[in-house]
């Protein structure tokens, strides 16, 4: 945070009179004591009596500042430094004004301009760090923040925008070390607490950021951010009903549009979808082009099968820098022109399941008359190279003229996908016909007269839901008695190291290590009976290739998959289980449940 150089009530050297001077003095001392209303008419009646008096031109400013009239703070403050360039405080306000107008140039040059009158003015070196760190300079605007503490070993605020930047650099120890000696300082700083928090927080310590934000609305019980951070980590670990409840309270202090959709988010979790959709549509009426509230209403709508409106808001999801990312600078993005005889460049995005699902589109694009190649992440492009539709594969950068370009995702808003026109036909993704064979041996050495049945059990445990959705192997070891099923591991990453303690029947036929990519799964998947999967890119992989999977689903389920059904439109040899009660187990689904046996 920027500190605001206080008004000070010595007495000013201007004359004209002694009542001019107890005009400053009673603004200044009214000021001090935060009575802006006050201490105005004081220097409105001064500044009559001597438009030219820099001091009460300055701290005006100051009040006007505070104010959030900041137009007319540069003005005041402008004017006062012509009459007196050498008041390094003025100057120091003065870049706050023009920090708070967003001229953050404007700001340094100012707050250059304060410490040559005076090196050690330790307000000004903070301020000149909040600049600095706000144009991403964050190892000079440290610099910045360590000589204001040298000059000032006490100024909390320094101590506070260090640690903010050292976070921000990865330094979670050494930002903890900051907030302790705020602490320190001033037991009463609720900021250092929410600070410490997010830095806790992000060292994956959640017991201590969960009471650094405690200990932070303590403090300060109207703390909207506090209450925002504490609901989403608590909703991370699973709690969206206390989720709910620290959100209710941010948006009854601060009702904008990131507190709204953060409240809507722990109201879908916990399946309440009627009520979710009026906090997204009150967040979208305060800013219409907020990403999160367009993307979050999408996946609403989409969950109940309305696409034509769903579609819609999902093509307005973007973020400016997720955007930025993707985006093939030089090309147009495609919108639904016409694409015969058109070079068209699908753009790969979001997770592994994500691109299996809208791969499909490549065919339809080249049914409207599109040459058609794909980006794609580097582990998919063996398998992205075989899909019908696909003229050309890579991973990187374009390096080829293009007529248009679109991310994978928009496409079924660009063509008007319904629910009764999604493109199903399967397969769409084709394993390599030479490692089908070759696993084909291994698999049947496993034992030719029993079901051969492939088996993922969890997902990434970055992914937001993941605490829901995956599962632990110990939860189907049930599976493990059926005497006609031969298990085959499929599962990668962390959770793999469950097998160590697994039945013998899971443990026997475990070909992970030799599953280097989704090229190697898809030949071994082709030579199974059956998939059973979490949601997961495997399941998608599975799908596609034409292969039945039968989809674990938690209460909470993605968009993608609807409501209630036991099927999916999208992928006609695929059976859903859903849980009946989120994070409790059992699962529900029409179809007979001992189809292994």
């Amino acid at each position: 945070m920027e500190h605001q150089f206080q008004p000070d009530s010595a007495h000013t050297d201007a004359p004209p009179s002694a009542y001019l001077t107890s005009l400053i003095d009673a603004a200044l001392e009214a000021h001090q004591a935060g009575r802006l209303d006050a201490a105005e008419p004081f220097y409105r009646e001064a500044l009559a009596l001597d438009p030219t008096h820099a001091k009460a031109l300055h701290y005006f400013g100051v009040l006007q500042h505070q104010r959030g009239d900041h137009g007319f703070a540069a003005e005041l403050m402008s004017e006062a430094l012509k009459l007196d360039r050498m008041d390094a405080a003025c100057w120091s306000n003065r870049g706050l004004v023009a920090a708070a107008l967003g001229h953050l140039q404007e700001a340094m040059i100012c707050y250059d301009q304060a410490l040559q009158l005076q090196p050690d003015f330790a307000d000004a070196r903070n301020n000149f760090g909040v600049a600095l760190q706000a144009q991403g300079a964050l190892e000079e605007a440290i610099g910045q923040y360590q000589l204001a503490l040298a000059a000032n070993p006490s100024l909390v605020d320094a101590h506070l925008n260090l640690g903010t930047a050292l976070s921000k650099l990865g330094r979670y120890g050494d930002a903890l070390a900051c907030y302790q000696t705020v602490s320190a300082l001033d037991s009463q700083s609720a900021e250092a607490h929410f600070n410490a928090g997010n830095a806790y927080n992000a060292q994956g310590d959640d017991v201590a950021a969960i009471a650094s934000f405690e200990r932070a609305l303590a403090l300060r019980g109207n703390y909207a951010e506090a209450h925002i951070n504490l609901g989403s980590l608590i909703g991370k670990l699973g709690d969206y009903a206390g989720a709910e409840s620290q959100y209710r309270r941010a948006v009854a202090l601060k009702p904008n549009p990131t507190n709204l959709v953060c409240l809507g988010g722990s109201l879908g979790a916990q399946g309440r979808l009627d009520e979710e959709e009026g906090f997204y549509r009150h967040a979208l009426a305060l800013d219409p082009d907020y990403a999160d509230a367009h993307q979050n209403l999408a996946w609403l709508l989409l969950k109940r099968g309305d696409y034509k409106h769903g579609w819609a808001e999902f093509a307005k999801r973007w973020r400016k820098s997720d955007y930025a990312a993707i985006a093939v600078p030089g090309v147009a993005e495609w919108h639904g022109e016409p694409l015969d005889g058109r070079r068209l460049l699908l753009v790969g995005e979001q997770g592994f399941g994500d691109h299996f699902q809208f791969l499909r589109y490549a065919r339809v694009l080249e049914q409207l008359g599109a040459t058609v190649d794909i980006c794609v992440r580097q582990p998919l492009l063996q398998l992205v190279e075989r899909i019908p539709g696909v003229h050309r594969a890579f991973s990187g950068k374009a390096d080829d003229q293009y007529d248009f370009w679109v991310p994978m995702m928009n496409v079924p808003s660009c063509v008007g996908t319904e629910l009764s026109t999604i493109p199903a036909d399967v397969p769409y993704v084709f394993a390599d016909k030479a490692k089908i064979k070759t696993w084909r041996k291994r698999v049947d050495a496993a034992g030719k007269s029993k079901r051969k049945v492939g088996l993922v059990w969890s997902g990434s445990p970055t992914f937001g839901n993941d605490r829901y959705r995956s599962m632990t192997l110990a939860d189907l070891d049930m599976l493990s008695e059926l005497k006609n099923v031969a298990w085959y591991a499929l599962q990668k990453g962390p959770a793999h190291d469950q097998l160590t303690h697994a039945p013998e029947a899971f443990r026997a036929h475990d070909f992970t290590a030799d599953l280097h990519n989704f090229d190697d799964t898809a030949a071994l998947v082709m030579n199974l009976d059956l998939v059973i999967a979490v949601d997961t890119g495997v399941a998608h992989l599975a799908a596609a290739l034409g292969k039945p999977v039968w989809v674990l689903l938690p209460a909470n389920s993605d968009w993608r998959w609807l409501e209630a059904r036991n099927d999916s439109p999208w992928y006609p040899t695929m059976k859903l289980f859903r849980q009946t009660m989120l994070g409790r187990a059992g699962a529900s689904n029409s179809g007979k449940s001992r189809e292994l046996e």
